[in-house]
């Protein structure tokens, strides 16, 4: 592997990154998108349009994230009393429990690097110049 380009490093990581996020957050019975949607809901109740707004997805996925975290008892939602197309979304206290376990998960899985914010800055880079090639 040392000999690989760094393209193929960066794809190897990643694909072993989201399978290993995949399992824990599967053994905490959360998916990617429910462990954000329970993260924007820290500073209180949102609406599914507000949610979806900030996690940059669509209200109809917002929506099918929320159905999954009411059935696990981690969110309430209830119809606004103005407009009954409108749902405040709050986190219950299992939702809080099973989100704060969710964010040891990185130090948990992974190990601790010792130039960490290097890592980051490069990675903001690489991602940043192959969005703009994209877009």
């Amino acid at each position: 592997m040392a000999c690989w380009p760094t393209g193929r490093l960066l794809s190897t990581a990643a694909r072993l990154v989201e399978h290993a996020w995949v399992e824990a957050l599967d053994q905490l019975g959360l998916t990617h998108a429910g462990m954000v949607a329970l993260h924007l809901l820290c500073s209180g109740p949102l609406s599914q349009t507000e949610l979806a707004h900030a996690a940059r997805v669509q209200t109809q996925t917002m929506s099918r994230t929320l159905e999954r975290l009411e059935r696990q008892g981690y969110v309430v939602r209830t119809r606004d009393k103005h407009d009954a197309r409108r749902h405040s979304v709050v986190r219950t206290d299992a939702g809080t429990v099973v989100w704060e376990k969710s964010r040891t998960l990185e130090a948990d899985l992974f190990p601790e690097l010792e130039n960490a914010d290097a890592m980051r800055d490069a990675l903001l880079t690489i991602i940043s110049a192959a969005s703009a090639r994209r877009w």
